[in-house]
């Protein structure tokens, strides 16, 4: 195995046997796929990231139906695109995609720019993204260089210099990009781009890959090694922590609920939510003496984000009237807080479970 293996010739012919195989063998009923419209491209690429296909249609479809084209995104209120979203996680890629939309219609009247370099300018798009959407839309050579794409490659090649370093990985893209299809690129720049993912997502799977249905076994430096499990090298490991939020569930009689808008940077930023609290103590002495006495903790719960557990321990208060407890929130009703942009927790509570 060798980080530094040169693309030769029996690597020539990758490209056209994954384009072969994606005709055959690949996924077609995406709803995000057979189009070159780069708005629903984009915004596929933006849902998939960290978040499962599976997960991802029914997002899409909502989005369509509510903003059917850039400009229609970049004219809504951020407060509609959050809500749309919520649920999904990962809240940066919405506020990101909002502000992209608006740079798309002002500063190129509507269009994404053909061309990954171009694309990369735009807030939320990083290098994989921009070549996505400019090989699939545009036809441009570019490779992209996700999850499963690295996974397919690293195996392919018998690539075993460490991804958690920036040498390394420019080192992988570089053959990425040689390994791409180099005639009629209008044509065949779609159909690769599209093979390399649906490989990476359905046959070179990260726990036992299916390489008896694999169409690269027979050159596949990690399937002659018996070893594909042991690709992609990356020893740089997340440190996960752990933090307890406790939160004030204040309601009236009448279905009303306190909310407040994160603020941003922070956890949740931008969407809407309970106030938060560092400790029990903390929330009791934001009430009135009267209110805290009365107020109930339920039963704590833990809600998992990227690199944190948050134990989440909800204490709920009703409210007489709609007295006004803190500077920040407001009294939203039933139908007006269901629209809102609510982390995945808070909406989870307010629907009566967890």
């Amino acid at each position: 195995m060798n980080s530094s293996l040169s693309v030769n010739a029996p690597y020539q012919a990758f490209a056209q046997t994954l384009i072969r195989w994606q005709q055959q063998h690949g996924r077609h009923d995406l709803p995000w796929q057979g189009t070159r419209d780069a708005y629903r491209v984009w915004l596929s690429e933006i849902m998939l990231q960290q978040t499962q296909v599976a997960t991802v249609r029914a997002y899409f479809a909502r989005f369509l139906l509510r903003f059917s084209d850039v400009r229609a995104l970049a004219a809504a209120p951020l407060d509609d695109v959050l809500g749309l979203w919520s649920g999904l996680g990962y809240y940066s890629r919405a506020r990101n995609l909002h502000r992209c939309a608006q740079q798309v219609v002002n500063a190129y009247d509507g269009q994404f720019p053909p061309t990954a370099a171009q694309l990369q300018t735009l807030p939320g798009i990083g290098a994989s993204t921009a070549a996505a959407v400019a090989s699939i839309c545009f036809g441009e050579r570019v490779a992209i260089l996700d999850g499963n794409v690295k996974r397919v490659l690293t195996r392919y090649l018998g690539f075993d210099g460490d991804l958690a370093l920036v040498a390394n990985e420019r080192a992988l893209w570089r053959q990425a990009t040689a390994l791409l299809p180099t005639d009629d690129l209008q044509r065949a720049m779609p159909r690769y781009t599209q093979a390399v993912m649906d490989l990476g997502a359905t046959v070179c799977t990260a726990k036992k890959p299916l390489c008896s249905l694999c169409p690269l076994r027979s050159s596949c430096r990690a399937a002659a090694l018996a070893c594909p499990e042991n690709f992609p090298v990356k020893s740089r490991k997340l440190k996960r922590s752990a933090e307890s939020i406790w939160l004030l569930w204040a309601c009236t009689q009448d279905g009303a609920v306190w909310l407040s808008q994160r603020p941003t940077p922070g956890v949740w930023a931008g969407l809407y939510c309970f106030d938060l609290f560092a400790s029990r103590q903390d929330l009791a002495a934001a009430l009135p003496e009267t209110l805290a006495e009365q107020a109930q903790d339920l039963p704590t719960f833990k809600h998992v984000l990227t690199h944190k557990d948050l134990y989440l321990h909800p204490v709920q208060v009703v409210v007489p009237g709609r007295l006004v407890l803190t500077s920040t929130g407001q009294w939203f009703d039933a139908p007006h807080w269901s629209a809102l942009g609510l982390p995945a927790p808070i909406r989870k509570l307010l629907a009566g479970g967890e």
